[in-house]
């Protein structure tokens, strides 16, 4: 793999790493501003799973990785899914409206998010794999 490949994939894991924790950070900091019952535990699972995610995209390789950025990306995809849904026809009983705490911001963290782990995903699973020596 050519170094430029190798540095333009690294800078993309590092960004969709920071869009992950955004993202979950958004939704712990809600726990801790009042949001609580169901939806506050969700938030903290949904803070812990961007957490791992990150984790992930930024320590593994190989197949593993290629497994992380799916995922991730995926991850992204529903959590911004449900906020949609919660904002338009309810989500298990929950609704939400714009005006609520950080709502618009996270639609756009998420979105930009998301548009950045597609990139990753195509530039990991693309990737040659590197021969044993």
């Amino acid at each position: 793999m050519a170094p430029q490949t190798t540095t333009a994939l690294r800078v993309m894991l590092i960004l969709s790493a920071l869009a992950l924790l955004a993202a979950g950070g958004i939704h712990l900091y809600l726990v801790f501003n009042g949001v609580g019952g169901i939806l506050g535990v969700m938030f903290v699972l949904n803070a812990v799973g961007a957490l791992v995610l990150a984790l992930g995209l930024l320590f593994l390789r190989g197949r593993l990785l290629q497994v992380a950025t799916v995922l991730s990306l995926l991850f992204l995809i529903a959590t911004l899914g449900a906020l949609i849904l919660a904002l338009t026809v309810g989500l298990f009983g929950i609704t939400e409206t714009w005006d609520f705490m950080l709502v618009p911001e996270t639609v756009i963290v998420e979105s930009i998010g998301i548009v950045l782990l597609a990139v990753t995903t195509v530039m990991v699973l693309r990737q040659k794999p590197v021969a044993a020596r």
